[in-house]
């Protein structure tokens, strides 16, 4: 297949460099920094720039760019794209997408799957990019009703060559659940490291802390237009996560001990459960 990636930063040129290792698919990549295309094509990431003159030769349109501006390309740029191309993106909000490109690429008899691959780095940008970043991660697949099944399969088919394990849900679910999962955490990690005593904490720490601050080193701009996009799921786990701690900060108040060790209890129960599964 022509395979096009449009933003070839950490997991769009990921994702380059691992078709170009597993498969026999030729792509063609995209990328508003020409320096970008210029190492692509030199590391064999890419075969080429795509042109505009070779957008109707496209299968499979992977879009890598933040979810406005994955919304705005696709919108202007499928009247390009041929009869029955496959539109795909790795944003990290779906419904978002979903409802914004679904209906129009239909119109044009072309179809749009969504996809989000959960793996990524807390550093940015093509030269951080790799392949076997991919490998062994699970790459969310979302289908409505309306999802061309032969579509879905098609890059269902083509995610998984890549090493990945592919989980599929509706856009709703996705975000439901990535609100938690991924979003939850990057808020944490951003609060957590906003302590005052986080200026004496050398030679002080360990796994503890170099996990729960890792990804604080994150994209603003990325992480705040996820945020606003899955705004209510969001929420919904931020204020969870405020009750649990206000249990605590009680317990601790009131000097209760027993109460401390059921809160404790409880969250190590609830850990243990899931490693069992």
């Amino acid at each position: 297949m022509n395979i096009a990636i449009a933003g070839l930063g950490l997991i769009g040129g990921s994702i380059a460099k691992a078709i170009k290792q597993k498969t026999s698919h030729l792509v063609y990549g995209i990328d508003a920094d020409q320096k970008t295309i210029s190492s692509a094509i030199r590391d064999g990431a890419v075969d080429a720039a795509l042109e505009e003159k070779d957008f109707s030769s496209v299968d499979i349109l992977f879009v890598c760019l933040y979810p406005r501006a994955a919304v705005s390309f696709i919108l202007e740029n499928m009247d390009k794209l041929k009869k029955g191309c496959i539109v795909t993106d790795v944003c990290g909000v779906k419904k978002f997408v979903e409802d914004s490109v679904g209906a129009p690429l239909r119109k044009r008899g072309l179809h749009y799957v969504g996809g989000h691959p959960m793996a990524g780095k807390e550093r940015s940008g093509y030269f951080h990019s790799n392949p076997k970043m991919l490998e062994g991660a699970s790459y969310i697949l979302t289908k409505n009703k309306l999802t061309d099944e032969e579509a879905f399969e098609a890059v269902k088919q083509l995610i998984a060559s890549l090493g990945c394990r592919v989980v599929e849900a509706t856009s709703e679910k996705h975000d439901r659940i990535i609100a938690y999962t991924s979003q939850l955490a990057h808020v944490v990690s951003s609060s957590y490291i906003k302590s005052p005593t986080v200026e004496y904490e050398k030679g002080f720490t360990g796994g503890s802390f170099q996990d729960m601050t890792r990804v604080a080193l994150l994209s603003p701009p990325m992480w705040a237009e996820l945020f606003t996009l899955n705004r209510e799921n969001l929420l919904f786990e931020i204020r969870n996560i405020i009750q649990n701690l206000k249990d605590f900060e009680a317990a601790l108040s009131e000097g209760d001990g027993e109460k401390l060790i059921s809160l404790l209890r409880e969250g190590s129960e609830i850990k243990k459960r899931h490693l069992e599964k």
